[in-house]
């Protein structure tokens, strides 16, 4: 945790009390979270709630907006990002906070980049996410592709990068698993053409690429 905590300081330099404000963070991710936070700084005043639960079916992650916010002004909206808190293989279950520390800041990354993209919409807009989702593989490939180039725009591309290798490559996760990630999801060599394809930009072009992914409906 020591660790996590110096680089969050020495590469931004923001307190570690501001990045936990209006958060719910649990004690045994804290560090991991917390990094994870600190590359979007747009959610300081954002209230998250990182909630361990159970009731998660075949996702380990999964960010949600709170409906009943959504009735209220922009600005108070919540979030809940939703963790399983074990880490189910063919053979053996693993408790989730004992993953690599940069396989599981990056898998908080993606799911913050959700939450960027629900900060970008209407209530009306939140509403025709949540349905294309649960009916449009199509729709999900595309949202998926959103919330990684929010965290890759952001400095995350190498942690993304290792939670894809990870999920991929891990002997104890089913083929069924492995095969819907690299259906919907972006694969590590899609991240790194990611990557590259921001790096030469501008910070306004970059906006512009994060927009059009997102209006891409």
């Amino acid at each position: 945790m020591g660790k996590i905590s110096e680089m969050i300081d020495n590469t931004l330099g923001t307190s570690l009390t501001d990045l936990r404000a209006h958060k719910q963070i649990p004690k045994v991710m804290d560090a991991q979270i917390v990094k994870a936070l600190s590359h979007y700084p747009e959610l300081k005043n954002t209230c998250v709630r990182f909630i361990f639960t159970q009731k998660l079916k075949g996702s380990i992650m999964a960010a949600r907006p709170v409906v009943s916010s959504l009735l209220g002004p922009k600005n108070k909206r919540k979030y809940d990002i939703l963790i399983s808190p074990v880490f189910k293989l063919q053979h053996s279950i693993e408790p989730i906070h004992h993953i690599e520390d940069d396989v599981l800041i990056g898998w908080i990354g993606h799911e913050l980049g959700h939450v960027m993209d629900y900060e970008q919409r209407s209530t009306l807009s939140i509403a025709k996410f949540g349905l294309l989702y649960w009916l449009s593989k199509r729709f999900v490939r595309k949202a998926e592709r959103v919330a990684d180039t929010f965290a890759v725009n952001r400095g995350m591309g190498s942690y993304i990068i290792k939670t894809k290798a990870f999920i991929l490559g891990h002997s104890g996760l089913s083929m069924r698993y492995k095969n819907k990630i690299a259906q919907l999801y972006l694969s590590p060599d899609d991240i790194v053409a990611l990557i590259n394809a921001l790096e030469p930009e501008t910070s306004v072009r970059k906006e512009e690429i994060l927009e059009d992914e997102v209006k891409s409906e």
